[in-house]
């Protein structure tokens, strides 16, 4: 976030200072997630036989972003990721992969890797490793007030089982329309297109498990 206006007087940042622990740790995460979106972006565009021109236009997202984050030098929201994987036909967390990591994982916040929308309204946290074979993905997902977010189909057989925890949501399913409140769940195929909507003046917070036919490994 940038702070506009500072006073005349105040004295001028020290360029050369180290960054705090916490900023340190944001930007150090922000890095491993953009390197490990390019490094997979190119594996599996390449692996499909998909030059970046001919991706772009079965993605929808243009070359020069694409081979921004093929390079790693920018993450990008999550409705670019969603429109990546869907193009090639791999779940989310495929393009999010990365060094294997056995036995007992703890995951903490300061280090998830987080995704959002374009104005930030939306926001997916994952709270599982990307790494090894896996049907089942979860996240926890925070909604701004007021706003709506589109979700285009996923590939067949996918399902989405989502609670709220916080505020009220309205699932659009299709032409079905669901509204679901603190403690409330839904379980629906997620193959067809979907919303999320926030009605309330409060911030939402759901958790989602997503399911796929089969199992995806790295």
């Amino acid at each position: 976030m940038t702070l506009a206006g500072t006073d005349a007087d105040e004295p001028a940042a020290d360029k050369t200072a180290p960054k705090p622990p916490e900023e340190a740790n944001g930007a150090d995460t922000a890095h491993d997630l953009s390197l490990a979106l390019g490094q997979n972006l190119r594996r599996l565009r390449t692996r499909q036989g998909l030059s970046l021109e001919r991706f772009a236009q079965k993605s929808g997202v243009s070359r020069a972003m694409l081979g921004q984050i093929e390079n790693g030098r920018s993450v990008p929201t999550i409705g670019v990721v969603w429109k990546v994987a869907k193009a090639l036909d791999v779940p989310f967390s495929s393009l999010l992969t990365g060094r294997e990591a056995p036995g007992t994982t703890v995951l903490r916040a300061r280090h998830a890797k987080v995704l959002a929308s374009n104005d930030g309204s939306f926001v997916s946290r994952a709270l599982f490793p990307y790494e090894g074979e896996r049907k089942v993905e979860f996240y926890e997902l925070l909604l701004a007030p007021y706003r709506q977010e589109d979700a285009e189909a996923h590939a067949p057989g996918t399902t989405e089982n989502l609670v709220v925890a916080q505020g009220e949501v309205e699932i659009t399913v299709g032409a079905e329309r669901h509204r679901l409140g603190p403690g409330d769940a839904i379980l629906f195929e997620a193959d067809v297109p979907h919303s999320y909507r926030n009605p309330g003046a409060d911030k939402a917070v759901m958790y989602l498990v997503m399911t796929y036919i089969e199992s995806v490994g790295s």
